[in-house]
């Protein structure tokens, strides 16, 4: 009597087994990339009364450190413990969780609310050649003004109460991109950046000038400045923007609260 051989798929569901792959697959892929996001923001910290303190992390854990290479040579780690911010000048309008902060002193020095800025790397930005990518004309040869577009160098600047507050010295531009990133405006003996978003120009009595509304004429002495004369780091671009942006709401009373 002939007897013939029993094939593997005769005594199982390949279908099934093909379904119960997929579904480890895919548990395994949900719990890696959910560790791998963890290796930014963490670890978490709650809102304590008098300092932060390190919450929770939840499921799963947060992975290893891995180091990565940036373009300038630097090796960074992440997952990396972040020091402790310095306590915030501010304070909740009500006890109840998650309410808004009042400043306590001036929110556009100590970084409260549309004023407060993300500690990036303190490090200038590179073009492709390794080169300072946001530089002032004077070091940028290769680059100009466009004959027929106004030039603001000399221009005098003017803040949001009226005030003229200096001139503009120089322009800072984006090797990369070839946009205008900032003004160098000259005030008070020192140079301060003016984020090409925060000024426009106005022409007054026959003269063309740079407005800039985000601030008083008060607040430029406090404009964060560079520690280079030539070249901004992330850190100082995030300090600079934060700086103006905060006094949309901050530079005047009338800016703050509702509005009906």
């Amino acid at each position: 009597m002939l007897t013939q051989a029993a094939a593997l798929t005769s005594s199982l569901d390949v279908a099934q087994v093909v379904l119960y792959a997929f579904w480890l697959f895919f548990a395994a892929l949900v719990y890696y990339l959910r560790r791998e996001d963890k290796r930014e923001g963490y670890p978490l910290e709650t809102d304590g009364p008098v300092q932060p303190r390190i919450a929770p992390q939840g499921f799963p854990a947060m992975p290893d450190p891995k180091s990565f290479r940036l373009a300038n040579g630097e090796t960074v780690f992440a997952p990396r413990v972040e020091p402790s911010q310095p306590p915030l000048a501010a304070r909740p309008v009500s006890a109840t969780p998650g309410s808004p902060l009042e400043p306590t002193g001036n929110p556009l020095v100590d970084g409260v609310g549309p004023a407060s800025c993300a500690m990036r790397a303190n490090h200038a930005d590179q073009t492709l050649e390794g080169l300072p990518k946001i530089v002032p004309l004077r070091v940028s040869s290769e680059f100009g003004i466009e004959g027929s577009n106004p030039d603001p160098r000399g221009m005098e600047v003017v803040a949001a109460d009226g005030i003229g507050v200096g001139r503009v010295s120089d322009v800072w531009i984006d090797r990369s991109e070839y946009v205008v990133r900032y003004l160098e405006v000259e005030a008070g003996g020192t140079r301060r950046l003016v984020p090409t978003s925060f000024w426009e120009l106005e022409r007054h009595r026959g003269e063309t000038r740079v407005v800039v509304a985000a601030i008083n004429s008060g607040d430029f002495a406090n404009v964060p400045t560079t520690a280079h004369p030539e070249r901004v780091t992330f850190l100082e671009e995030d300090k600079i923007a934060a700086y103006f942006g905060g006094g949309l709401l901050y530079a005047s009373p009338e800016r703050m609260g509702p509005l009906l």
